[in-house]
């Protein structure tokens, strides 16, 4: 199978020349996605719970469009602005992953896409 090019209405629209995902065989590898509305292209409202709530949930449905989900993860990378973010995302990350957590590494960043505080990128099995 050649790499397929995965879009949803329901994510973010890239913002770049970049697709949203790639799908191979086995695999689903997600652009960052920042915490932008995908109705409206603008970041959601409040701090860095709500922010990583929104990318969160654009990551789901971008790999659910794949064909896949968070069960399926098995590498995310998490850029945050400022490390002191960090148990506060930890906190809202952990709800979506549960007890099988993926493999992770989290990076500080000297700023993110559309002043965006957080930025999470996912490698997922295809379910």
């Amino acid at each position: 199978m050649p790499k397929q090019v995965i879009h949803t209405d329901k994510a973010p629209k890239a913002i770049g020349p970049y697709s949203q995902a790639i799908r191979t065989d086995t695999m689903i590898y997600t652009a960052g996605q920042t915490a932008l509305d995908p109705a409206t292209m603008e970041l959601v409202a409040g701090g860095i719970e709500e922010q990583t709530r929104q990318v969160l949930n654009n990551l789901r449905n971008v790999l659910e469009a794949a064909g896949s989900s968070f069960e399926h993860v098995v590498k995310t990378t998490v850029f945050l602005k400022d490390m002191n973010d960090f148990s506060k995302m930890n906190a809202v990350y952990a709800e979506y992953f549960g007890d099988t957590p993926p493999a992770r590494s989290t990076i500080a960043v000297a700023g993110l896409p559309k002043g965006g505080i957080v930025e999470i990128e996912v490698v997922a099995l295809i379910a």
